[in-house]
C-alpha cells in the first residue's frame, strides 16, 4: 500500500512503485524529455536517460539501447508516462543488478530474478518446477487439459499467461490463500478477466511471503520468462518450507539445548532453520565440516553422502565416499536419495554447479520426506510452556508481510528480531513519509554498537511522536529488546497512518483534507446503503460483522460483478450462519478483494473473530481501490456530485479512533 496515489498515473501496480516526491522528479525529467522533439519514442529513450540517476550512471546508453530494443522492439512507438515509468523500473532494477546494490541480507531463493531482470534463465530450475508443477496439480480438474508440461519446451510460459495456474500454485504452497470461486477459469478468457487473474495472483503472492516488487500484471501477459520463473520458485520455495517451525514440526526442538534457545529458534527464517537441521544431523557423521549454504559448501556432495547415511543408512553406497570425482559422487547421492524416496529437484551437474535454489529445495525435500528428528515426548512437552499467542502472530505475520511489500533494502522473517536495529524501520518510515527521516544521524548495518542500535530506534521513536502516534512508554531501547507488544503498537499505527495518508492523497476527493476512522466507517456504510441494503455497521469491532455479508455488500456496491451470490451463503433472517461458512464467506471476500487490486495482508480469522484493526485496514483498501479509479470508469451508478457530498463531510480533525478504538491500550 506504499506509494504515490494515482493521480499522474492511474496503474495501481505503478502507484505503489514511487513515493510522490519521485514520481513527481520523474514527470519533470519525462516533460524535458519530450519538450526537446515534440514527442518522445522508445528509440529516444537509451540517449536521453543518461540524465537519471543510476540508469544514467551506471549502464551506458549503449547498454540502455540493447536492454530497450530486447524488451521493446517497435522504436518508432511514441513514450506516454506510464510506459516511460515501467522503462526506467526495468532499467533501474537491471542497472543495480550489474553494480551490485540490491539487498545484500535477502533471501537467496530467486530473489534476485524478481528484482533484477536477469535476461537469462536456467533450463535446469525451469524442468525442476515443471516436474513440481506437474506432480502436485496433476489431479486439477481445470489445468489436468494442459498438463503435464512439457519441460523442453515454452509451454510453462504460455500456460501461466492466464494467472490460472500460478494462483492454483499458491493454495498448494499455503492451501486457502485464495478462494477458487475468485479464479476466473473459462477457457477463453477475455483481456479484463485475465488481468483479474493476475491482479488476484500477485496480491496473493504478496500476502503469502513473496517478493514482487517489480513485478505487474503487463509481465504476464508478455510472458516475461525470468519474471514468471522468478515467482513460481518463491511460491515452491514457500511450500518446501512451510514444515520448517516448530508449530508444524515441534521436533525441531531437538536442535536447542534449552530453553533460552528456543525463543532465537523460533525467529530464524526457515532456510536458516533447514542448515542448522543438517548441520545437526552432519554431526552425528564424520563429517567435520559446517554447511553455511546451499552452494559451494554441497558442491563437492560429501556433506549430502554423509547426511543421507545418517537418515537412511539401509541405502547407502560404500563407494560413495571414496570416489574423488564430485560429479560421480554426486550421481551416486542421487541414486542414495532415489532409493529412499528422494530424488527431485536436482541433478548431478546441479550439485557440482552449486545451484542455491535446486540445492535448497532438494534437502528441504529430504527434510519433508525424513527428517530423522527424535520424537521424545519430554522434548516435545516443553513446548506446551512457550507462549501461544495466535493474535500475535497473526498480527507479526501481517505487518512483516506488508513491510517486505514496501521493497526495502532488507527482506524481514521476524519483526521482532529484524527490526530490532531500527534501520528497516526507518526505510518503512521513508516510504511511508518521504523526507521525514534524517538519514544523517542514521546508522546503516551491519551495526555492531548497541548504542548505533538504540540510536536509529530512538529517532523511529520521535518520528512515531512527530506523526501523533501514541507512544506512552515506548523508549527506542524497547525495539531494541525486541518488546513485542510495544513493536506490534508501533507498527500498527504505522500501517494505519499509511492508509490514511493514501486516502489523504487522493486530494480531488479529499481536498487534502485528514481522512480519519470515522470517515471510512461513514463511507462504507454510505456504499452499502446506497446500493439498496440494510447491512451496515456501527464500529469495526462490530460482531454481526463475522458472517462477512457486509463486506460482500460493499465490494459489490463498487464493482457490482464483483459478487457471485449464488456462491454465498447468506443464512435466513433469524438464523446465524455456521462457522464453517462464515469462515468461507471471509476467504471470499479476501479473494475478492485481492482480484479488484487491493493490497491486504489478513486471514479469515481476522473477519470471523472480527479483529478490529484487521477490519479498518481491510475496509480503507476497498475504499482506497474505489476512490483511485478513473470517475469515468467508476463501477457504480453514483455520479460525481454524489462522490463530492460524501468526501466533504471529511473533518479537519487529527486522526480519531472513536469509530474502531483502535489505538492501542
Amino acid at each position: 500500500m506504499a506509494g504515490y496515489v494515482g493521480i499522474l498515473v492511474s496503474d495501481p501496480w505503478l502507484q505503489n512503485q514511487f513515493t510522490q516526491v519521485e514520481l513527481r522528479s520523474l514527470k519533470t525529467h519525462f516533460t524535458s524529455m519530450r519538450r526537446e522533439s515534440g514527442k518522445l519514442t522508445v528509440g529516444d529513450l537509451a540517449s536521453r536517460m543518461s540524465r537519471l540517476k543510476v540508469v544514467g550512471e551506471n549502464l551506458s546508453e549503449q547498454e540502455r539501447a540493447d536492454f530497450i530494443a530486447d524488451l521493446y522492439p517497435n522504436l518508432n512507438d511514441e513514450v506516454d508516462f506510464e510506459f516511460f515509468l515501467k522503462v526506467y523500473l526495468k532499467l533501474h532494477a537491471h542497472a543495480s543488478a550489474r553494480t551490485g546494490s540490491p539487498a545484500k541480507n535477502s533471501s537467496a531463493f530467486l530473489k534476485a530474478a524478481t528484482t533484477t531482470l536477469l535476461h537469462t534463465i536456467s533450463e535446469s530450475e525451469k524442468a525442476s518446477y515443471v516436474a513440481h508443477i506437474n506432480n502436485y496439480l496433476a489431479q486439477d480438474g481445470f489445468l489436468n487439459k494442459y498438463l503435464p508440461i512439457n519441460a523442453s519446451s515454452n509451454d510453462l510460459f504460455e500456460i501461466v499467461k492466464d494467472g490460472v495456474l500460478l494462483c492454483k500454485l499458491i493454495n498448494v504452497a499455503v492451501p486457502g490463500t485464495i478462494d477458487e470461486r475468485a479464479i476466473n477459469t473459462k477457457r477463453l478468457l477475455n483481456p479484463w478477466e485475465r488481468n483479474e487473474n493476475h491482479t488476484l495472483c500477485l496480491n496473493s503472492a504478496k500476502a503469502i511471503g513473496c517478493t514482487v516488487v517489480n513485478i505487474g500484471t503487463q509481465d504476464f501477459i508478455e510472458g516475461r520468462r525470468h519474471l514468471m520463473l522468478g515467482l513460481i520458485s518463491q511460491i515452491i520455495k514457500i511450500q518446501l518450507l512451510a514444515d520448517l517451525n516448530l508449530k508444524k514440526t515441534p521436533q525441531l526442538v531437538e536442535l536447542v539445548d534449552d530453553s533460552k534457545d528456543v525463543e532465537e529458534l523460533m525467529s530464524l527464517p526457515p532456510e536458516k532453520i533447514l542448515l542448522r537441521w543438517m548441520n545437526f544431523q552432519l554431526k552425528k557423521s564424520p563429517y567435520k565440516k559446517i554447511v553455511s549454504n546451499f552452494s559451494t559448501d554441497v558442491k563437492d556432495a560429501e556433506a549430502y553422502a554423509h547426511l543421507l547415511n545418517v537418515l537412511a543408512p539401509e541405502h547407502s553406497n560404500p563407494s560413495t565416499l571414496t570416489v574423488k570425482d564430485p560429479f560421480q559422487r554426486a550421481k551416486l547421492v542421487l541414486e542414495h536419495a532415489d532409493r529412499m524416496g528422494c530424488k527431485r529437484y536436482l541433478t548431478a551437474k546441479d550439485i557440482v554447479d552449486g545451484s542455491p535454489n535446486l540445492n535448497l529445495a532438494f534437502v528441504a525435500h529430504i527434510f519433508q520426506h525424513r527428517n530423522g528428528l527424535s520424537t521424545q515426548t519430554k522434548q516435545i512437552s516443553f513446548l506446551e510452556t512457550l507462549p501461544d499467542d495466535a493474535q500475535v502472530s497473526r498480527e507479526e505475520r501481517v505487518f512483516r508481510f506488508w513491510i517486505n511489500s514496501l521493497g526495502n533494502s532488507t527482506y524481514i522473517d521476524n519483526v521482532f528480531e529484524d527490526l530490532r536495529n531500527g534501520w528497516i524501520l526507518l526505510e518503512t518510515l521513508d516510504k511511508v513519509s518521504p523526507g521525514i527521516v534524517n538519514w544523517k544521524i542514521a546508522n546503516r548495518p551491519p551495526i555492531k554498537l548497541p548504542f548505533k542500535k538504540v540510536e536509529n530506534c530512538n529517532q523511529v521513536v520521535k518520528i512515531g511522536k512527530q506523526l501523533k502516534f501514541s507512544l506512552v512508554n515506548i523508549a527506542g531501547n524497547d525495539i531494541v529488546q525486541g518488546n513485542k507488544k510495544l513493536i506490534l503498537a508501533y507498527l500498527w499505527q504505522l500501517m494505519r497512518y499509511n492508509i490514511l495518508q493514501l486516502l489523504k492523497n487522493l486530494r480531488f476527493h479529499s481536498h487534502g483534507k485528514e481522512i480519519t476512522d470515522v470517515d471510512i466507517l461513514r463511507w462504507a456504510n454510505t456504499k452499502v446503503s446506497d446500493s439498496g441494503s440494510q447491512s451496515r455497521m456501527d464500529s469495526f469491532k462490530d460482531k454481526s460483522l463475522s458472517d462477512g455479508i457486509f463486506f460482500l455488500e460493499l465490494l459489490s456496491a463498487v464493482q457490482p460483478r464483483s459478487v457471485n451470490w449464488s456462491l454465498v451463503t447468506k443464512g435466513v433472517t433469524g438464523v446465524s450462519i455456521a462457522d464453517e461458512q462464515k469462515k468461507m464467506n471471509a476467504t471470499y471476500i479476501i479473494s475478492i478483494a485481492r482480484k479488484l487490486g487491493c493490497s491486504i495482508f489478513l486471514l479469515p480469522e481476522d473477519i470471523t473473530e472480527v479483529n478490529q484493526k484487521m477490519i479498518l485496514t481491510l475496509t480503507a483498501s476497498i475504499m482506497y481501490w474505489f476512490l483511485k479509479q478513473p470517475v469515468e470508469e467508476k463501477p457504480s451508478a453514483t455520479s460525481d456530485s454524489e462522490n463530492g457530498s460524501q468526501v466533504e463531510t471529511i473533518s479537519n480533525s487529527t486522526t480519531d479512533d472513536s469509530a474502531s478504538e483502535s489505538s492501542v491500550e
